[in-house]
């Protein structure tokens, strides 16, 4: 342990500190990159989408299916789509079939907000502890699971570190912020106008004006923002997005500049729509399993934070953390990802506070909310990976089991770095022992299940009823789900009831039906009435997540 412990004082003192983040961040992030099955509902629907754009050629209008769906940027599907091309120029076999393709921007969004808070990291809380920052970000979980989901939140957190990384910069030292790093700076905003709507933008808007308002910037006149050149900034960031406005506005006829002058896009472009409402304070609740591991760290640093806010960065990195806390925690969702924009703040300030030799213990309210948070979280991960297999499938899987050692080292090894005065030490610890726990989640358990993953199952039991089926020639009932449409195509019907599945089977020959359990006995009665006699080819059994419970559904054919 005493090798250990100098390994870990030496190394945010590495010569070759990105190459260590970057390995860091593949043993984390890895694990079930490749393997995890589409995951419902937003990840196969962003990746049904972008896979309609690359097989349509149209990159403009965005659809799932038939629908529209234009009031959200277009960024993440041009990223994706350049992916899923770049693969395929490469001579990756069915490229745009596979789900990691569609992942790709994501790990790289993460990857670039890990190096970006080290890389700006360092003029606000020094080398070693941006290096420790940089770090416990990487460990996040909720970082860790975004890598994993083909939507917009890691590659827009990768846009939001580099411009508050800028921003920064340009608050601690206005007078050697060059024009390039402004035009940088509004042009990653531009970005990230794509990537998610005005949420990017929102966040140097918020610290703004925190920062306005703490500095008196009445009396000063906010060097940091005159050195930022708003001016021709802004007009510059709105440039970097105007194209595809135009654009999607042209292909839509017009429709879209309607609905965004009515309020209808601001209202949704963010995915604010998806109405997943928290009491007040549930971003705090979340926070220990949100952050895990780092967000034992980040709770004894708050208290030291605060009371050495008149520090010019450590003011920056709580205006640029806390109004976007607040803000997600009134206006949008109970989701912990929406708060992912100031985690690279959160983890600066618990590195800053854990590599200063005069810190501040921290209250013991907060001392003891952070031990509950470490080995809460610890237990409640290593519990859930063994027990999962045995809700899902009713199966006891020896790989699971093998989270409840990892997690209790976890707590163990880093209490003992606590108890010995090491907060630094403790941090990089649970962060190198999150990489084993990450393969027994992710790779040793969650693609091993079997009840969840029913699309892919059910995708599996078409081609071996139909070989070569058309998606236009499959219809499905009670189970609705985006993942399905990505493994069979985006032209499946979708139908209302058993009867409009009997009628859709009747009205062709060769084609197949799959009808949930809960429609069966309709379907039966309304195929009697069409004249056919439904002849069985599989069941397909498992747990719907996204709806919260069990399905069962038995592939038809017309009796041939």
């Amino acid at each position: 342990m005493q090798r250990l412990g100098q390994l870990l004082d030496r190394l945010p003192e590495t010569r070759r500190p990105r190459l260590w983040l970057v390995l860091l961040c593949l043993a984390l992030w890895l694990p079930g990159f490749f393997t995890i099955a589409p995951g419902d509902r937003d990840e196969s629907r962003f990746a049904q989408a972008t896979r309609q754009m690359v097989q349509t050629g149209d990159y403009v209008r965005i659809r799932l299916g038939e629908v529209e769906r234009n009031k959200k940027p277009a960024g993440i599907h041009w990223t994706q789509a350049g992916a899923v091309h770049a693969l395929e120029t490469l001579g990756v076999d069915a490229a745009r079939d596979r789900i990691w393709a569609y992942r790709l921007p994501s790990l790289a969004g993460a990857l670039i907000a890990v190096l970006a808070t080290w890389h700006f990291g360092r003029a606000l809380v020094g080398r070693r502890a941006a290096f420790l920052g940089a770090a416990l970000l990487a460990s996040c979980l909720v970082l860790t699971f975004e890598t994993h989901i083909a939507k917009t939140d890691a590659a827009l957190l990768g846009t939001v570190a580099i411009a508050m990384g800028l921003m920064g910069r340009a608050y601690l030292n206005p007078a050697t912020f060059s024009a390039r790093q402004a035009a940088g700076f509004w042009l990653v905003l531009g970005l990230s106008l794509l990537l998610k709507g005005p949420v990017g933008p929102a966040v140097p808007l918020l610290a703004g004006f925190t920062l306005a308002a703490a500095d008196s910037a009445w009396r000063n006149s906010a060097p940091w923002l005159r050195a930022l050149r708003p001016a021709w900034g802004v007009p510059l960031m709105l440039l970097a997005a105007l194209p595809w406005f135009v654009a999607v506005n042209i292909a839509t006829e017009g429709r879209f500049l309607t609905e965004a002058l009515g309020g209808d896009m601001l209202g949704k472009v963010g995915g604010a729509d998806e109405n997943h409402w928290g009491p007040p304070g549930y971003y705090i609740l979340t926070f220990g399993v949100a952050a895990f591991p780092a967000a034992f760290l980040v709770l004894r640093a708050l208290a030291g934070a605060w009371a050495d806010r008149l520090q010019p960065a450590t003011r920056f990195l709580l205006a640029w953390a806390v109004p976007v806390w607040l803000m997600f925690e009134a206006v949008t969702t109970k989701l912990p990802h929406y708060t992912l924009p100031a985690f690279p703040a959160l983890m600066l300030l618990a590195a800053a506070w854990a590599m200063d030799p005069l810190r501040r213990p921290p209250p013991r309210w907060l001392h003891w909310l952070s031990l509950l948070a470490l080995v809460g979280a610890a237990a409640g991960l290593g519990i859930a990976a063994a027990i999962l297999p045995v809700l899902a499938d009713g199966a006891v899987s020896p790989v699971s089991l093998l989270g409840l050692p990892v997690a209790a080292a976890i707590a163990v090894l880093v209490l003992r770095e606590l108890r010995a005065g090491q907060p630094a030490r403790a941090g990089l610890l649970a962060v190198a022992l999150a990489v084993p726990l990450n393969w027994v989640v992710l790779e040793g358990v969650l693609p091993r299940l079997t009840a969840p993953w029913i699309s892919p199952r059910l995708a599996a039991l078409v081609q071996q009823a139909r070989p070569g089926l058309a998606d236009t020639q499959f219809g499905v009932v009670g189970y609705h789900e985006p993942s399905l449409q990505f493994a069979l195509g985006g032209g499946i019907a979708l139908l209302r009831d058993g009867a409009e599945a009997a009628l859709f089977l009747a009205a062709a020959p060769g084609r197949l039906v799959a009808v949930a359990d809960r429609q069966a006995e309709e379907f039966r009665r309304a195929a009697a009435e069409q004249g056919i006699a439904p002849r069985e080819h599989g069941v397909v059994a498992g747990f719907n997540y996204s709806r919260g419970r069990r399905v069962a559904l038995t592939v038809y054919g017309a009796g041939e």
